[in-house]
């Protein structure tokens, strides 16, 4: 079992993300130490970085947008991602 994701007790998913803003395209990058590295298309300016991660979440497990929060790190590249009702398991974003 990898070492950057835990499951809560309501059934959520909590995944500690290192996020690369103002990349080419938004794409699971691998293993970033005890985080999973996301690289996104969109810049860091007013939010849109953000927006981007959690749609791009919302996509990759498979659930609506609103069951997608951010946690922590709304102004740094490390953030805490909480994924509500999503039966994908994080490891098969890395295959």
């Amino acid at each position: 079992m990898a070492v950057w994701y835990r499951r809560e007790n309501d059934g959520g998913l909590l995944l500690v993300l290192h996020v690369q803003p103002g990349a080419k395209r938004s794409e699971v990058a691998g293993l970033h130490g005890e985080a999973l590295k996301i690289r996104l298309a969109a810049p860091p300016i007013e939010g849109r970085a953000n927006e981007a991660l959690l749609r791009f979440i919302a996509d990759s497990f498979g659930v609506p947008l609103r069951n997608v929060e951010l946690r922590q790190g709304a102004q740094s590249r490390h953030k805490t991602i909480k994924v509500s009702g999503s039966q994908v398991e994080p490891e098969s974003l890395l295959a």
